[in-house]
């Protein structure tokens, strides 16, 4: 059998302002009692997996859900600042509503090129792909054989599930994730990747 990593991916638990859709970047912004129920549901779902280690952003929301899940792990979880969620510059922490009123056309220039087109003071996802695929290859290579938890956002996980599956960004939305979700990717040591769980 070819070795491979197994990393269990999962997206951070819902947050303060989730009843409206918006974009909160690089913002940090605080989980809701639901979104901590989530993680402790996720740290008995992972209680019998021999996890090795733990990577993940460095956003509270994350932070803290990963330190829920290795509570009682004998190891420490790695705070990653690649691992951070889009930065969505000028529109960060605003709701759509209020994107849509103040830039309609610049709204509608991103929903036509969602890979390339970067709001001011922020990234596009070609800029997350470079920044968060190496750390991916990184913890892969570093835990080979091995079990590993990554938690992340909703955007980061995507391009690594589309990554994964060899579809390009552009299919970013065709993909969801939901507050607290847990995916499950398999990669080994021939290149091979399978994604074994999505959005579960």
């Amino acid at each position: 059998m070819t070795p491979h990593t197994r990393i269990h991916l999962i997206r951070h638990g819902q947050v303060v302002g989730f009843d409206q859709p918006r974009y909160n970047g690089q913002a940090d912004v605080s989980l809701t009692d639901i979104g901590i129920e989530q993680y402790h549901r996720l740290k008995e779902r992972l209680a019998d997996i021999p996890l090795s280690a733990c990577y993940t952003s460095d956003l509270i929301r994350c932070v803290t859900g990963a330190d829920i899940i290795c509570s009682k792990r004998n190891f420490e979880p790695v705070h990653r600042r690649e691992l951070r969620e889009l930065n969505i510059g000028i529109w960060e922490g605003l709701t759509w509503d209020e994107i849509t009123a103040r830039w309609p056309d610049e709204w509608q220039a991103r929903l036509a090129d969602l890979v390339n087109y970067r709001v001011p003071n922020g990234e596009n996802l070609l800029d997350v792909e470079a920044r968060v695929m190496p750390v991916v290859r990184e913890i892969v290579e570093r835990h080979r054989g091995q079990d590993v938890l990554v938690v992340g956002h909703g955007g980061v996980n995507r391009i690594i599930l589309l990554n994964a599956i060899g579809a390009p960004l552009k299919g970013m939305f065709n993909i969801e994730q939901n507050y607290g979700c847990y995916n499950v990717i398999d990669y080994y040591a021939d290149g091979r990747q399978t994604v074994k769980l999505m959005n579960g």
